[in-house]
């Protein structure tokens, strides 16, 4: 059964569990070996009603009494780019989040695809704002992709070509929830060329939305996952998957090559990439349902 559901299309409550999971999240980035600086980031937050508190780059934390949120950022047209959109995403997460809360705890679940935009929405004026103030910033844009976990819930945003996955507990299977937005994705999407194709095509990278710069409007892509224990999501910019194969991510994923109790998974695919490719920056955030 396919868990995912798209904006506009009410979300059934899933069954309380006896005890409610616990998130585990590791954060990695690397400039690679080209780029003399790195424009992508990566933001942890847990919230409630009342707060917001700003996560390190890897932890575990029960999901009962707080809502949690995940963002990879992939900035161009300004070197601080990514780092921008991070601050502006958390200042307006801090903002918009909390409040929505209190739906979230009780159980209206529907208002999340409005959430959503508005932050997206936000987030987009903010960065055209500083574009248009500030020589440095002229045309800075960034992708952006989030994710915020409720107990049996993960909410989605993205726009841009950076990358949500889901490994679901069962099957072992990967499937990317986000679309690229990039005219060289809808060819492949329509059919009209190969994965291969796409891969290697010398425009897959010009994108058609993205927050800030030039855009006019922001359409985000939103939606959402009932989420289960044993389940993994996956955040990254796309010069991980410039590196990196579906199958190599499941590979890198689901088993591990260490036991040690500081791995970090998302340096493990991070490193992975950047050995295969790293023509980019490069960063990835995995997400443990535990």
């Amino acid at each position: 059964m396919n868990r995912e559901i798209h904006q506009k299309k009410r979300v059934s409550k899933p069954k309380k569990k006896s005890a409610p999971p616990a998130l585990k999240w590791f954060g990695w980035t690397d400039i690679g070996k080209v780029r003399k600086n790195n424009e992508d980031s990566f933001l942890g937050l847990r919230f409630d009603a009342r707060e917001v508190q700003r996560l390190g780059k890897f932890g575990e934390a029960s999901i009962e009494t707080m809502d949690f949120t995940f963002a990879v950022a992939d900035g161009m047209g300004g070197a601080q780019a990514g780092e921008f959109a991070s601050r502006i995403a958390s200042e307006k997460i801090t903002t918009l989040l909390p409040r929505a809360f209190q739906h979230s705890a009780t159980g209206l679940q529907t208002g999340f695809a409005d959430v959503l935009t508005e932050l997206f929405s936000q987030i987009h004026r903010a960065l055209v704002y500083l574009g248009e103030s500030y020589d440095e910033c002229h045309g800075m844009e960034t992708t952006m992709s989030l994710c915020w976990f409720t107990p049996g819930w993960m909410f989605f945003g993205h726009i841009g070509d950076s990358r949500i996955y889901h490994l679901p507990a069962k099957p072992k299977t990967v499937r990317q929830l986000t679309q690229d937005d990039t005219h060289v994705a809808w060819l492949l999407r329509s059919g009209q060329i190969s994965q291969h194709e796409a891969r290697t095509h010398p425009r897959r990278n010009v994108l058609q939305k993205a927050l800030g710069g030039g855009n006019q409007f922001v359409d985000p892509q939103v939606g959402a996952v009932a989420c289960e224990c044993g389940d993994i999501f996956l955040i990254c910019s796309d010069g991980l998957t410039e590196g990196l194969y579906d199958h190599q991510l499941i590979e890198l994923l689901r088993e591990p090559v260490t036991t040690k109790v500081d791995f970090n998974p998302a340096k493990q695919l991070v490193d992975a990439a950047v050995k295969n490719y790293g023509r980019d920056n490069t960063t990835a955030m995995v997400i443990q349902v535990v």
